[in-house]
């Protein structure tokens, strides 16, 4: 086991109902009526020492009214990260930092500032996943002037960002709720920051937050992307999760895209993620799973495939990379794996 174990934070919206389009009461009834104190108590039950910290969207799932009985029922765990909650209130249903009523933008405006003076108070991060902010239909939007406000909103945000002290993370994903949102690509995440930057805004204290399974929706490679947003000094957060690739599925860690996420904890490994403080983050939807059995054994594939990362011989993969040479990349790669001389020898001895 690797002992330079990265330190993790887990959603609490994992232990929510879980609604689906088609179940919109949830799979999870019991979750139901449950307080976000109730439900944070829950999982600190089940998970114990295996969970460092968790995150809270605000003001939903987290306010100034709530914080102190959430505390308390965390025990010796943090509050890591805390992401704007806006996207499930209708009365944003037009987006919040995009809504065409300049009134409902300022309004988001102030939640953003209460949450980072939350987040001030208790060492945390602060989050914007957009997810509302976009579009549904052509003909919709006037795109100038929706991309002008986001950048407004944004800029606004990284400067009181700026003047707490508190970092702030961007995380991208293309669709859902909005069909189409804005910043919808690791692309449109770095064009947003350098568009803010250009302004004359110090944005060195913005990160990106990679979701993996909005990654994977897009066809973008896990690892290439550690290695551009270390490149970029972007490299903030990770959410670990998996999916079939067309939908935010939110499954298990490990569960699809296995070989992908080896590689992704090479890269990791690679750039020293963890050396600044960095996390692990769990963003996870067990719609129908025992939610936190699905949380631990995300916890549980994590560790695992890490310790596989940190048994490669990464000299041998470089230099099997220097050559391109794809075939003795996986031979050494699936000989941590344990597809290894032995086990070849015994392939050949079982033909006879």
């Amino acid at each position: 086991m690797a002992t330079n174990r990265l330190k993790n934070s887990v959603g609490i919206w994992a232990f929510g109902p879980n609604a689906t389009r088609f179940m919109s009461g949830g799979y999870h009834p019991g979750a139901v009526g449950e307080s976000v104190v109730d439900r944070t108590r829950r999982a600190v039950d089940g998970l114990g020492k295996l969970v460092d910290g968790y995150e809270f969207h605000y003001p939903g799932e987290i306010n100034e009214g709530n914080v102190e009985q959430i505390r308390r029922a965390l025990g010796q765990a943090d509050i890591y990260a805390i992401p704007l909650g806006v996207f499930s209130n209708p009365r944003y249903a037009l987006g919040s930092l995009v809504n065409p009523d300049p009134a409902l933008r300022e309004e988001t405006i102030k939640i953003c500032e209460g949450a980072i003076d939350l987040c001030q108070a208790l060492g945390a991060k602060f989050l914007i996943w957009p997810g509302g902010e976009g579009y549904n239909y052509p003909f919709q939007t006037n795109y100038a002037d929706s991309w002008g406000w986001f950048i407004d909103a944004i800029q606004r945000v990284v400067e009181y960002c700026n003047a707490r002290g508190v970092p702030f993370l961007l995380e991208h994903k293309n669709s859902e709720p909005a069909m189409k949102i804005f910043m919808r690509d690791i692309g449109m995440t770095i064009f947003l920051i350098r568009k803010v930057a250009e302004r004359g805004t110090d944005t060195r204290n913005v990160k990106v937050n990679m979701d993996w399974q909005h990654l994977i929706m897009n066809g973008e490679n896990l690892a290439e992307y550690v290695a551009i947003l270390a490149m970029e000094g972007l490299l903030g957060h990770q959410h670990a999760n998996s999916g079939w690739g067309t939908f935010d599925d939110d499954n298990m860690v490990g569960a699809l895209r296995f070989m992908e996420t080896v590689e992704l904890a090479v890269e990791l490994r690679r750039v020293g993620y963890g050396a600044n403080g960095e996390r692990m983050g769990y963003d996870l939807f067990p719609y129908t799973e025992d939610q936190v059995a699905a949380v631990k054994q995300s916890i549980l594939a994590w560790e695992f495939i890490d310790s596989l990362a940190a048994r490669i011989d990464v000299d041998a993969l470089a230099e099997a990379k220097s050559r391109k040479d794809a075939v003795r990349g996986y031979q050494i790669v699936l000989e941590t794996l344990g597809l290894n001389q032995a086990f070849v020898e015994e392939v050949y001895r079982s033909r006879g």
